[in-house]
């Protein structure tokens, strides 16, 4: 579809309700999507709730500050999941190490990295990554450090997602939901048209201010 129409196309309400269902049973919110059945009529896409269950179990634990805990859950699921993801296994790893320095436990962050992160350093596209994540320790105040983003919320939750999203390529189910589809194909065809009629005519997409109406 040429892009100029896409302000045409009329959604109704029960696509609306699809698109958001999908969402939340991606993001294991569950008992939303519950809610969203019941109050709707809409019916819920047929799912592996014991899969959601445990998705929603590590994704808690990554975000609560118990990295190792999703490391042991994860390869429950699957062995060679994490093989498969070493950037990702590299990023949870760094997230336990990051949580015992900032918990004051150099001695055993130093020994946690010599054993479980050191032998990653054998790969280029890691060192770079190791030697941010040790620079930590030379901080009294982990979050006064360069290297600060590493404690951030964000990349707890970005490393999160990138969790969710193998474990379910892992299972043979859909990484991406439709949500996240729209937005980049809005955001190409934006794209398309600022650079056919000029910047000042389509303004970037932005998803908070779509919301704002």
């Amino acid at each position: 579809m040429d892009p100029r129409q896409y302000e045409h196309v009329v959604v109704n309400d029960n696509d609306i309700q699809s698109i958001v269902m999908s969402y939340l049973l991606h993001n294991c919110f569950n008992e939303t999507a519950d809610s969203l059945a019941s109050s709707t009529g809409i019916k819920q896409p047929a799912i592996d709730r014991e899969n959601m269950e445990r998705r929603k179990q590590i994704i808690h634990f990554v975000l609560e500050r118990k990295a190792l805990m999703a490391v042991e859950l994860t390869e429950q699921l699957g062995q060679d999941l994490l093989e498969k993801n070493k950037d990702l296994h590299f990023d949870l790893l760094c997230l336990h190490f990051v949580d015992q320095v900032c918990a004051g436990k150099g001695e055993e962050a130093l020994e946690f990295a010599k054993k479980r992160l050191a032998p990653f350093g054998l790969e280029k596209k890691y060192v770079e990554k190791l030697e941010d994540a040790v620079t930590l320790l030379a901080y009294n105040d982990p979050e006064t450090s360069p290297m600060f983003y590493l404690l951030s919320s964000d990349h707890r939750q970005q490393v999160a997602d990138n969790l969710n999203r193998a474990i379910l390529e892992h299972a043979n189910q859909p990484s991406c939901t439709p949500m996240e589809r729209l937005i980049q194909q809005v955001t190409v065809a934006r794209q398309y048209l600022t650079e056919e009629n000029g910047k000042d005519t389509f303004p970037p997409f932005s998803l908070k201010d779509s919301l704002k109406g």
